[in-house]
């Protein structure tokens, strides 16, 4: 079994970690590629996303247990969604010039699952932070998230016409006013977290925005999409050339996500790169899965164009291990992931628990 060390592929950026680097092993004699990542040992197997109470000594020194609800992700994320939603609503009013407002508003406020800015909210949270004070960041996230689909949409890129179930912002507003309105929400990412955070420190919000300019950048999110591009109709793609890409075009926004929760909440050092390795883990495991889907649902099911990727000749994981062995692969990196918050409080930590479980079996 040969060892691809990752320090080769990322930038100093991805890997500053003090903690030891990931090691992606290949499939010489391994029925799946299995992550493998020194860490001390897990104080609690979460399994799921229920808790319970410890013991409660009463006077009489009996010890009585209470059962504590289990957590409620659904209501939890509706709750957080909306909460997003409506501040991505007050960001962006529909105001002059209200072409290029009308566009950004059109791919912002289309829907979608929020995934990053709720990972965001959760990780500051944990960390000890109020909701309040990631929100400017979360919806940042959500901005340049948005900006990169509208963009990957256009006909340079991937040229599709579908996208959350509704035609692409190209095909509504026209090409120009697409690139533009992506580029207005990219811009304003920045200005939104600099003009709008409370609650954080000048030093933490000066972090933050450092993090997510690296995460999006020439060696970020920018990077995996080139190298995305570069390698469609390649025979001699693998699994190395693979995770670069999606370790950088899908992970490092929601690694990003993560760690600017983590970082604008309080977090000490420690706390901040165990949840970054969390969510590289699950930034891996969310392309594994869209792989997956791509060829398993119908563009109705998923609310945009399905099997463009094997029409466009990309590399996906199903293509290079079976659609048995990517979900295999997807099942150890959310297990992977949900060690990382071992020593974590279980309570804070439910949320993201359930983050995770809900990229991994989420069928859209």
């Amino acid at each position: 079994m040969s060892a691809v060390n990752f320090n080769a592929w990322l930038h100093p950026s991805f890997t500053r970690s003090r903690s030891p680097t990931f090691l992606f092993h290949g499939l010489t004699n391994s029925p799946i590629p299995s992550l493998i990542v020194t860490k001390r040992p897990r104080d609690k197997l979460y399994s799921s996303p229920s808790f319970t109470v410890s013991a409660v000594l009463t006077k009489e020194e009996t010890v009585e247990t209470e059962e504590k609800p289990a957590f409620n992700f659904k209501s939890y994320m509706l709750q957080k969604a909306d909460a997003v939603n409506q501040a991505l609503d007050d960001a962006v009013p529909l105001r002059e010039p209200l072409r290029i407002h009308e566009a950004m508003r059109y791919s912002l406020l289309a829907g979608g699952k929020r995934v990053r800015p709720v990972l965001c909210v959760a990780a500051c949270e944990l960390v000890g932070g109020a909701a309040a004070t990631a929100m400017p960041a979360a919806c940042a996230v959500e901005m340049i998230h948005t900006m990169s689909l509208i963009h990957d949409d256009l006909p340079c890129m991937d040229n599709d016409d579908l996208r959350r179930g509704k035609p692409t912002n190209h095909k509504v507003f026209g090409e120009d006013v697409a690139v533009l309105a992506g580029d207005a929400l990219l811009a304003f990412a920045f200005e939104h977290i600099a003009g709008a955070t409370v609650g954080a420190s000048p030093p933490r919000i000066v972090r933050a925005l450092g993090e997510l300019a690296r995460a999006i950048g020439a060696e970020g999110l920018v990077a995996g999409q080139v190298v995305d591009i570069k390698s469609e109709g390649l025979d001699d793609v693998g699994l190395e050339r693979l995770e670069f890409i999606h370790l950088h075009k899908t992970a490092a926004l929601l690694e990003g996500a993560v760690v600017l929760g983590a970082i604008l909440g309080g977090g000490s050092d420690e706390e901040i790169e165990r949840l970054r390795k969390f969510a590289r883990y699950i930034g891996l495991l969310f392309q594994v899965v869209d792989d997956i889907l791509d060829v398993t649902k119908s563009s109705q099911e998923l609310g945009k164009t399905a099997g463009k990727d094997l029409a466009a000749d990309k590399v996906t994981y199903p293509k290079l291990l079976g659609i048995e062995k990517s979900k295999e692969f997807a099942a150890k990196l959310n297990k992977d992931a949900q060690d990382q918050l071992s020593g974590f409080d279980p309570v804070k930590a439910a949320p993201l628990v359930a983050l995770a479980n809900y990229i991994a079996y989420r069928q859209n």
